[in-house]
């Protein structure tokens, strides 16, 4: 599949169509923009004949939330990436796409953006899989809307390219 998918960065304007289309379809796109997306590094899954995007992923400089919990991390001012809206079009889930998106985060988080560790809010439907790709939930469950979220996290090594 690697041969077949190009990530590259891409404008936050380029995310927002699959953003809205597989995360929140039942509200106004304006439900999907973000005030820090300006300030984001967003990138795309691109099949290799195509000019839009399979997945989106978008992450920012966003230090560890502090969280009374005993699983919260310790150290919370270890310098933080967070990724957001990270969407795959689900004809395309299953492929490994979103996995090598995924691991292209975590590494340019490491290496180019100098954090020690990554976190998101995740769905709960996902979290078994953000667990099978290295990252641990923290804190408590939370809701947005009537969806059930927790945080995630994983510690990052910076890999040589």
């Amino acid at each position: 599949m690697s041969r077949d998918v190009a990530i590259r960065r891409i404008t936050a304007e380029e995310t927002v169509p699959l953003r809205h289309a597989v995360l929140w379809p039942d509200h106004p796109v304006s439900h999907v923009l973000l005030p820090e997306d300006a300030s984001g590094y967003h990138y795309g899954a691109f099949l290799s004949s195509a000019t839009t995007p399979v997945a989106v992923i978008s992450v920012f400089y966003d230090p560890l939330p502090v969280h009374p919990s005993p699983d919260a991390p310790s150290d919370t001012s270890a310098k933080a990436a967070r990724f957001r809206k990270f969407a795959c079009d689900p004809n395309h889930q299953g492929r490994g796409i979103g996995t090598m998106l995924l691991k292209h985060v975590f590494d340019t988080a490491a290496a180019e953006m100098g954090c020690c560790v990554i976190w998101c809010d995740a769905r709960m439907s996902a979290a078994g899989w953000y667990e099978r790709r290295g990252m641990r939930k923290f804190g408590d469950i939370f809701y947005k809307g009537d969806i059930e979220y927790v945080r995630m996290m994983r510690e990052l090594v910076a890999t040589e390219s």
